[in-house]
């Protein structure tokens, strides 16, 4: 049988027997072969487990993977990161490292790649996640809107499949802010009708009017620059949030949120509704902005409140 001529770099390559690598990144759904492993008991290795889907998330792996690969680096070994195809999954984890390493941005980075393996192409998922990698200063930042806003739609997915929250996206539910008793919030929002605190002012997940989530709408037709637009535009926009709808986290007074994919949010005192939740199919705020998964508290039925409640009582 004639070889097959390929430029890309699969598992089966690894058969022909030892390299030279020290460390190996690979990306992918399963990890490397025991095979593999035995004939290379030197080389190290950061399995990282991710399918090739726009939906996957390799955005929190980034941290983890910069600190290997640089620690490798300065050690003057040779690392190599890898996929199935080496298209996709590694390139979008070395541009992450590119960007942070030489503070690129996400353009420069992806074509910096590109000159070194013209083919490399991330799906729209991992280029969104670079993008929104990109806004956040080249780092994970938990109070950022946008980051909240993507761990919520990687919940939203496992809800989706398996119509409950898993106990690992447990964290995303905040603490009820009413029975704060250590350094509360001076801001808050409450039921109107019976006075609870319902809300602080960070469980707030403000937007524009017509804002579209960075990591969303993306499509895979378009060029490296044009995938910038969004981002710019978002600079551009003024600074003035949409009041229509308050859009909050997901909280511990909210009881049936793990356990459905939508529903009311109602007072936890009173039981007035104050809202609605849906994992899936999100809300659409009347400014035109589509939020999913959304957690909405409508203004009329709440009360904003800056003063300071050292103790809340709740029935």
């Amino acid at each position: 049988m004639a070889q097959k001529e390929t430029t890309n770099l699969i598992r089966e390559d690894f058969d022909a027997g030892p390299s030279s690598y020290d460390e190996i990144i690979p990306v992918d759904s399963c990890p490397l072969p025991r095979k593999i492993q035995g004939l290379l008991p030197n080389l190290t290795v950061k399995y990282i487990q991710v399918t090739d889907m726009p939906r996957e998330d390799l955005l929190t792996h980034f941290e983890d993977s910069y600190e290997f690969i640089d620690h490798s680096l300065q050690q003057n070994e040779k690392i190599l990161v890898h996929c199935y195809f080496g298209i996709s999954r590694s390139a979008t984890i070395v541009i992450a490292y590119l960007m942070k390493k030489y503070k690129k941005s996400f353009y420069d980075a992806f074509e910096a790649v590109k000159e070194k393996r013209r083919f490399v192409g991330p799906n729209a998922g991992f280029l969104a996640q670079l993008k929104l990698y990109e806004e956040m200063g080249f780092g994970v930042d938990n109070t950022n809107v946008q980051f909240k806003m993507y761990k919520l739609q990687i919940a939203g997915d496992k809800m989706r499949k398996a119509k409950i929250l898993p106990q690992n996206c447990a964290d995303l539910i905040k603490s009820d802010p009413a029975l704060a008793t250590v350094h509360p919030e001076p801001t808050v929002y409450r039921c109107k009708k019976c006075r609870r605190i319902i809300a602080s002012a960070s469980n707030i997940l403000p937007h524009m009017p017509n804002e579209r989530q960075i990591w969303r709408h993306i499509s895979t037709r378009k060029t490296s620059r044009e995938l910038l637009e969004p981002l710019q535009k978002r600079e551009q926009q003024p600074t003035e949030f949409c009041t229509k709808i308050l859009f909050v986290e997901p909280l511990a007074w909210m009881p049936d949120i793990t356990h459905n994919v939508e529903g009311k949010l109602n007072c936890p005192k009173c039981n007035t509704k104050l809202g609605s939740f849906s994992w899936i199919a999100g809300s659409q705020c009347p400014c035109g902005s589509k939020i999913a998964p959304a957690f909405y508290l409508v203004p009329s039925k709440v009360d904003w409140s800056n003063a300071v409640q050292n103790v809340q009582v709740t029935v």
